[in-house]
């Protein structure tokens, strides 16, 4: 009888201590699940974002592509500035202008940042394979790049190298709003070709020439390589009269043309447009296009170009 009870005994302890360990089981399985779920990447979790962004030790921004979904090509035509979905953050503001591929880039980027007087200044960083062109549209902006900083003001253009360590800032009493062209070429970086070519540029407007010309007249801001283009070229045109800057035409670089004043009309691909300040133009390259002034007030844009 004793040695039944005792055999009772054991199987009933064998039998507990099963479903206790199935018990720990289940509920580890359930916390490992939870933790792969909490730290997989967001383009498992979100299909509408691109990239998966993380920052080293050293401060370096490393993008990568997502495959949850492939971007689209840019289209060609007009970006308005009261269309740009807006995010707020504490003492500034973001917009969001275009996203995607183009026939010399494999990613393309642009967004628009206003930061209120008193922002925190941008985290320094450095981009491991983007280039960026960033336009003050307003305000001051102090720009530190490698331990060196400069003031622009609005019209400044910063071209940014990759794997520089860079921040940004609002140093005025007023807003600061300015626009960032992030881009990385189908080709190889070349960092030393735009090393040879001058490197990171940060200009201001009042340091360059303005030429008059019949139509009104033009301030050149470079035309060079760069580590991600074999040719990056970028001016500003002001058109003092109605009409057409110049004939249509068609050119293999892609060309954005960023209204600063006045009203404006485009002709792409046959298709007519309409842009005032703060809008975009977008030409694909080899497209047929030609902008004019639209009254007989001036207008003025950034026109940018790259292959």
């Amino acid at each position: 009888m004793k040695n039944i009870n005792l055999v009772s005994i054991v199987l009933f302890s064998l039998s507990s201590s099963l479903v206790f360990a199935q018990y720990l089981s289940k509920n580890h399985l359930d916390e490992s699940l939870n933790s792969i779920e909490k730290t997989m990447p967001l383009a498992l979790n979100n299909s509408n974002l691109q990239s998966e962004k993380t920052i080293n030790k050293h401060g370096v921004v490393s993008e990568k592509s997502r495959t949850m979904k492939d971007l689209e090509p840019v289209k060609s035509g007009v970006y308005k500035w009261d269309d740009y979905p807006v995010k707020f953050g504490k003492l500034r503001e973001s917009r969001s202008i275009m996203e995607g591929t183009s026939p010399h880039f494999e990613y393309l980027e642009m967004h628009a940042t206003t930061k209120f007087p008193g922002a925190e200044p941008s985290t320094a960083h450095a981009n491991a394979e983007y280039e960026e062109c960033i336009i003050v549209k307003e305000g001051k902006m102090e720009v530190t790049i490698e331990g060196i900083s400069t003031i622009l003001e609005a019209g400044g253009v910063i071209l940014l190298m990759p794997q520089q360590m860079h921040f940004l800032a609002n140093v005025g009493d007023t807003n600061l709003t300015y626009t960032v062209m992030k881009y990385k070429s189908k080709k190889k970086m070349n960092i030393e070709r735009g090393v040879v070519a001058g490197g990171s540029l940060t200009i201001n407007k009042d340091s360059l020439t303005f030429k008059r010309s019949k139509r009104g007249g033009g301030i050149a801001y470079f035309d060079r390589p760069t580590a991600m283009c074999e040719r990056f070229e970028m001016h500003i045109t002001q058109l003092d009269e109605k009409g057409p800057s110049h004939k249509p035409h068609a050119h293999e670089e892609t060309e954005i043309i960023m209204v600063l004043s006045g009203k404006t009309e485009m002709t792409i691909d046959g298709k007519e447009y309409k842009a005032s300040a703060g809008d975009f133009y977008f030409m694909d390259s080899q497209l047929f296009h030609g902008v004019r002034n639209a009254t007989d007030e001036t207008c003025s844009y950034f026109a940018f170009k790259w292959k």
